[in-house]
């Protein structure tokens, strides 16, 4: 599993991006989490507004930072 974040860095980017690392640890997944800050390849992905959340190259989540457990459910189901 491919698994990004997207955000420039604000406090709910860093948010999204530790508790998508939780709910790998969590689910077990074999997964890897990149962090992507780079405006341009952001831009890429169609996202107007972050954080934001890309499984296997699909957007699942935007705008928000979702708990552990709904992106524990999101990974593994």
């Amino acid at each position: 599993m491919d698994i990004k974040v997207l955000g420039t860095g604000c406090a709910s980017c860093q948010t999204l991006d530790r508790r998508v690392r939780e709910a790998v640890e969590q689910t077990d997944e074999n997964a890897s989490v990149e962090k992507i800050e780079d405006m341009q390849q952001i831009m890429e992905y169609g996202v107007m507004s972050m954080p934001a959340l890309v499984v296997d190259g699909e957007v699942e989540v935007a705008g928000q930072a979702p708990s552990v457990k709904e992106l524990a459910d999101l990974l593994s189901g």
